[in-house]
């Protein structure tokens, strides 16, 4: 039984990685001047720069903006995968585990 348990985890945890791979966060900052998109497994996968909304003269402002939306992207995309994981967790309790379930929120 234990063996079952343990097999069904990993396929659980294979589909959901598959699952966060393909959801996505996206972070826009400097009135648009910057997109990130990330998916929930904490990869960056798209960067657009709209040039008109950037001031190119001081690359530190472009750099620091791109450097938050970079970070606020993951920390959504980190934000996202718990919640999922925290689901799968509450899947996985075995029947008539009474209230436990609420300890995962």
């Amino acid at each position: 039984m234990f063996e079952d348990m343990m097999g069904n985890m990993e396929e659980k945890q294979a589909a959901l990685q598959l699952k966060l791979a393909d959801m996505t966060v996206e972070v826009e900052m400097g009135d648009g001047g910057v997109i990130v998109e990330a998916n929930c497994t904490r990869q960056i996968t798209n960067i657009s720069l709209n040039k008109e909304k950037l001031d190119w003269e001081d690359p530190e402002q472009v750099e620091d903006l791109l450097m938050v939306a970079i970070n606020r992207a993951l920390e959504k995309a980190a934000a996202k995968e718990a919640l999922e994981s925290e689901k799968l967790l509450k899947e996985m309790l075995p029947p008539g585990m009474g209230d436990l379930g609420s300890l995962f929120g």
